[in-house]
């Protein structure tokens, strides 16, 4: 198991999850966070932008994972190091934007 596939396949992960909320609010209508947006990260980018920018995060995606090495569904090793990059990233993701969409905000009883 080359370490370099498997830090290909966590990246992958990365870009992979990234691409959910991104292509999902797009295509729902809604602005969402983007690099593209002013300032980047903290302002609203269009939901074309956000389609076109999760498509780029799914090819991306796909090329770090199907495209190096060979992938395999039954290797765990390379299966923990794409969900482990999802994970993270999907965390980050909760953390940081929680900030501006209220999801950071104490439970009340």
């Amino acid at each position: 198991m080359p370490w370099l596939n498997l830090v290909s396949y966590f990246f992958g992960g990365v870009f992979l999850a990234n691409a959910v909320p991104h292509v999902v609010s797009g295509m729902m209508g809604r602005p969402l966070q983007s690099p593209f947006a002013k300032p980047p990260g903290h302002g609203l980018s269009s939901s074309t932008v956000n389609v076109l920018w999760g498509f780029f995060n799914l090819a991306i995606g796909y090329l770090l994972v199907c495209r190096v090495g060979d992938f395999n569904l039954r290797e765990t090793g390379y299966v923990v190091a794409l969900g482990l990059g999802s994970l993270l990233i999907s965390l980050f993701s909760a953390r940081h934007f929680g900030r501006f969409h209220g999801g950071n905000a104490p439970e009340r009883p």
